[in-house]
């Protein structure tokens, strides 16, 4: 029995006095205890169908939608906000790409949870607390049963989709539309999160429309699967039927887009330390009553000691939750650390203020979540173009628009983009931009934090390849921070394991995915894997 169906569905963006269509003719049908899966290429229309189905999408003028969305005999397009609104969170439940951009900074998680039980159930306080605990338990978040009120900048990028995950099962939905559901989460935690899902499904009969660019991910759960490209479902069939029988070019190309080992792994040790870091403590305070009586520390990174040769890779592996985005705050002095961070030799404790700012022009960081870093009032242009105003002012608007250019073309998009906003991208688009905002000023060093979980393989490969070629031409330094272990093993030429705060295992790249010693870091591969490799 069909739960949801969509027939002919169309969805047409204003974009420069003209509409632009992003979704032409598709349809299809879930079933409830089923998984339907919507793969292909960022910006091939898959979250934007999605969004339609709760009406998510922009206003009328903005954005047109057609066709039907049936759900439970009535054409949810139909729907005014009131009744809408008592589907959403209720009946259906839906986790969204980026976190950190749908959850309220302003709110604790648990209060932002609490709000849908307040608005879609008739619980007691009592039971509302009740329900929270155990939804935390549900995601893997027991550890926050104890000090829910917390934000969500407080926690790690896994954490915060677990809380999306946990905020979209809350009041037990029929059908869950899960965008991107483990983009952010390290092997581990995804597997969890999978057996999670599929748990849920078998005992309450879950339907589930999951959009993914995780073609393994997708296999693992999926029952049926549509590919799209360009707006339009190409292929379709069972998971099995699409994995062994592909009939269309574009779908045999997705399954064929796995990274390989991109890059000569060879480390050579006459090269002098670009970066080195030793002995790195970061501890935070925890809230604990209103005027924070009896000070209590947690120590998230612990004697933290690597280095970082020039013109090669450090990958950073570890589960949500290890330290590695905190690694990467510290190193461009967005957090305070103890410890002793050298470059070029030089302790940045004893650097002069123009040594500091220097620095941070040499050293840049690739944020986790593109859109929350992206200011969403100015064009790419203006964005790409600010890292120069502040770093190169003695650069001339002709010389400024140059270097922009070059930029944006680096990333694989188009200079007619530098017109646009953030929010007209797909999130795929969207981490090129953050990829371009720091190529554009020449830095030696890259930090990059997940900088292609929101890309599908295709679009993944090629920017890796890329940042190869900017390795290569400009003798640039990576550290690669990344839950996927097949991207740290296509570019890294070494890699440090993190667990708790704790470097656990440090070795060249080949060693570390041919011959694990640490039994987290085999667990690590046997996850990612299957099997140790």
């Amino acid at each position: 029995m069909n739960l949801l169906s969509v027939k002919n569905l169309i969805i047409d963006f204003a974009s420069q006095g003209q509409y632009k269509r992003v979704v032409d003719h598709i349809h299809f049908d879930i079933q409830a205890g089923k998984t339907l899966a919507l793969v292909g290429a960022s910006g091939s229309g898959k979250t934007v169908t999605a969004l339609s189905i709760l009406q998510l999408l922009s206003n009328q003028n903005l954005c047109k939608v057609s066709g039907d969305i049936i759900f439970h005999n009535q054409n949810l397009l139909s729907l005014n906000v009131k009744q809408i609104n008592a589907i959403r969170g209720k009946f259906i439940g839906m986790i969204f790409q980026e976190p950190m951009t749908a959850l309220n900074p302003l709110h604790t998680v648990d209060r932002q949870i609490l709000e849908s039980l307040t608005i879609h159930s008739n619980l007691s306080p009592q039971q509302k607390l009740y329900r929270l605990e155990e939804l935390f338990n549900l995601v893997g978040l027991s550890q926050l049963t104890s000090r829910h009120k917390v934000y969500p900048h407080e926690l790690s990028g896994g954490q915060r989709q677990r809380v999306m995950i946990a905020m979209s099962l809350a009041n037990h939905p029929q059908l869950l539309i899960a965008d991107e559901p483990t983009t952010a989460l390290d092997v581990t935690t995804q597997a969890g999160i999978l057996q999670l899902l599929a748990d849920l499904q078998q005992h309450l009969n879950l339907a589930i429309l999951l959009i993914s660019h995780d073609l393994r991910m997708v296999k693992q759960i999926a029952h049926n699967v549509c590919v799209m490209n360009q707006g339009q479902i190409i292929e379709r069939g069972t998971v099995q039927d699409i994995w062994h029988r592909p009939v269309h070019p574009y779908t045999q190309s997705l399954l064929q887009a796995e990274p390989g080992v991109m890059i000569e792994k060879a480390v050579q040790d006459d090269r002098p330390d670009l970066l080195s870091v030793k002995n790195l403590y970061v501890k935070y305070q925890d809230k604990k009553g209103l005027f924070n009586f009896g000070k209590q520390f947690t120590t998230v990174l612990n004697q933290v000691c690597f280095s970082v040769k020039a013109g090669q890779t450090l990958g950073v592996v570890g589960e949500s939750g290890s330290g590695k985005t905190t690694l990467a705050n510290a190193l461009v002095k967005l957090i305070p650390f103890q410890g002793e961070v050298c470059y070029h030799g030089v302790s940045l404790s004893s650097s002069a203020k123009s040594q500091i700012k220097a620095y941070r022009r040499a050293v840049q960081l690739v944020f986790q979540d593109p859109f929350g870093s992206l200011n969403p009032r100015f064009m790419v242009q203006q964005i790409l173009q600010e890292g120069l105003d502040i770093h190169a002012p003695h650069l001339s608007l002709a010389e400024k628009k140059l270097q922009v250019n070059q930029a944006i073309e680096d990333v694989g998009l188009n200079v007619n983009d530098l017109i646009k906003y953030p929010h007209q991208f797909s999130g795929g688009q969207r981490q090129r931009i953050a990829l371009a905002r720091v190529l554009v000023i020449k830095p030696q060093l890259i930090i990059l934090d997940e900088p292609t979980s929101a890309l599908d393989r295709l679009v993944q490969k090629d920017i890796l390849e890329l940042l190869v070629t900017m390795q290569h031409k400009y003798n640039l330094s990576y550290i690669l921070i990344s839950h996927d272990l097949s991207v740290i093993r296509a570019i890294a030429h070494q890699v440090i394991v993190l667990q708790h705060g704790r470097v656990v295992e440090c070795d060249l790249a080949d060693n570390i995915f041919n011959h694990p010693q640490h039994a987290y870091t085999q667990q690590l591969m046997a996850a990612a894997f299957g099997k140790l490799v």
